[in-house]
């Protein structure tokens, strides 16, 4: 076997040589796509071989250089990490093959340049997710809104600009405006940046303090979408479907959450996030993001807008399980991170592909489109089933988690919060299945006529991840085993 330090490079590079065969492949699709395909194998074969060594409780690690004395670029794979770069890098492929069918059947322009930075996006992800300290993890993070930014402006119409701007503005304007100071804030007064068990903030400065800083941190990650940060990611939505999935399921929101679970376990540790003030706070914030973030999605007709405040919901589930500060909590907020992503990414797949196969957008204008569409909606209702929380899906694991997680923190409110996200759920998700499946079409709509799905490819991957997400309700075993060794380490 390689050197454990060897395959974090090689997974590391791989997205990028990747990016670089589809430039040079660029005219040929076919190659460009198969390519594409291949290395995104090898670098899930990689990131499963790190998965084997963090099973066995290494904690494989590659130190490239000091930037500055006591801060260092440098990798280190743990369990939560793992569980980021498992979502990340299973998922490229599965959307690169989604990405065939869709960019073809919708007859998109400039996909080499949409392949080239898909690829340098997931290379960023895997950067965030292997971050040794803040400083590396800060890196990556800034790196990946810069790199998805062509794809949020694919279109280069006026709308895609307008998006772009509110992209780049809100999540560079918290980065640096409040990540950037509570790092090098944690900096002076913790001596070092690195992430340790434990944390490494305890002692350091008295509890309003670390509040401050513990308040900068969680606002100041943009890409987790709390409000009244959350703007950019419907904005977003003007992109292909498949930048989308990538927005909500691969790549950046996940960054974003999975930064704040990090830095609440390895920079606060659980310990001492229990004792501030403002961590009851900022789980009420978060609730708060949960309700509204339904709420409005009741509202949107446009199925994919409609989906994005459905992850600006989902995504603050993320963030309370790390502000419960309990062992329940973690472990639900961390496999929410893997079971919101493959249930979410079904859904905006499922999504595009009515938009391909049927040229629609609008769930009032999806009456009986089930008939023609079975798969495409069967898949949509096995994702719905898993944000909600519902069995046979594996969403239902991480919200027990989360629920247990309240109980264990003596907060039934915020219980009653998550009982009342997943009613509301029910409704504005479930309300596209059985308008497709049972009710009739509109006089003189063409387009429900005869079975017309989407294209194979899109159709292959949709149904790669709904059985995924079955298939975690009855094995959530490695997202389990991976968070338990995050809580008791």
């Amino acid at each position: 076997m390689s050197s454990p330090g060897l395959v974090i490079a090689f997974t590391l590079l791989l997205p990028v040589f990747g990016a670089l065969l589809v430039l040079v492949f660029g005219s040929k699709p076919n190659v460009r796509e198969a390519a594409t395909l291949l290395v995104g194998a090898l670098t899930f074969w990689h990131v499963r071989e790190l998965l084997h060594l963090v099973q066995e409780g290494a904690r494989p690690r590659l130190d490239l250089f000091e930037v500055v004395p006591g801060v260092q670029l440098a990798f280190e794979v743990e369990p939560l990490g793992m569980v980021f770069a498992l979502v990340a890098s299973f998922l490229w492929p599965v959307t690169t093959l989604y990405a065939i069918g869709y960019m073809r059947g919708h007859h998109e322009e400039n996909q080499t340049r949409f392949f080239f930075f898909f690829a340098i996006a997931i290379a960023g992800a895997l950067g965030v997710a292997f971050s040794a300290n803040l400083f590396t993890l800060f890196l990556f993070y800034e790196f990946l809104t810069f790199c998805t930014f062509p794809l949020v402006t694919h279109h280069q119409t006026e709308e895609a600009k307008r998006s772009g701007r509110i992209y780049l503005g809100i999540l560079l304007g918290t980065s640096v405006g409040l990540q950037l100071l509570a790092i090098i804030w944690t900096w002076q007064l913790a001596g070092t940046v690195d992430f340790r068990v434990g944390g490494i903030l305890a002692g350091t400065a008295s509890a309003g303090v670390l509040g401050a800083i513990l308040v900068l941190y969680v606002y100041g990650v943009g890409k987790a979408a709390l409000m009244p940060f959350h703007r950019w990611l419907p904005a977003a939505m003007v992109a292909p479907t498949p930048v989308s999935a990538l927005l909500h399921a691969v790549a950046v929101v996940k960054a974003g959450v999975f930064t704040v679970m990090k830095i609440a376990v390895y920079v606060f540790g659980i310990d001492l996030l229990g004792t501030l003030a403002t961590t009851p706070w900022l789980a009420w914030a978060a609730a708060t993001t949960i309700i509204l973030g339904s709420l409005v999605a009741f509202t949107k007709d446009n199925l994919k807008a409609r989906l994005a405040y459905s992850t600006i919901s989902q995504l603050s589930y993320i963030v309370l399980g790390a502000m419960l500060a309990t062992e329940m909590g973690i472990i639900g907020g961390g496999m929410h991170i893997a079971m919101h992503a493959f249930g979410k990414i079904t859904l905006f797949f499922a999504a595009g592909a009515i938009m391909v196969a049927a040229h629609e957008k609008k769930i009032s204008g999806m009456h009986g489109l089930g008939r023609t569409m079975p798969v495409t909606f069967g898949a949509f209702f096995v994702g719905s089933l898993s944000i909600i929380g519902l069995p046979p899906a594996g969403g239902s694991w991480s919200k027990w988690f989360l629920g247990m997680g309240t109980l264990e923190a003596g907060q039934i409110g915020l219980l009653a919060v998550l009982m009342v996200s997943s009613l509301l759920g029910l409704y504005y998700l479930l309300e596209v299945p059985v308008k497709a499946f049972f009710f009739k079409p509109p006089e003189g709509a063409h387009h429900h006529e005869g079975i017309k799905e989407a294209p194979l490819p899109s159709l292959i991957a949709i149904c790669i991840t709904a059985a995924a997400t079955v298939g975690f309700f009855f094995w959530p075993d490695v997202w389990y085993d991976l968070m338990v060794m995050v809580v008791n380490q």
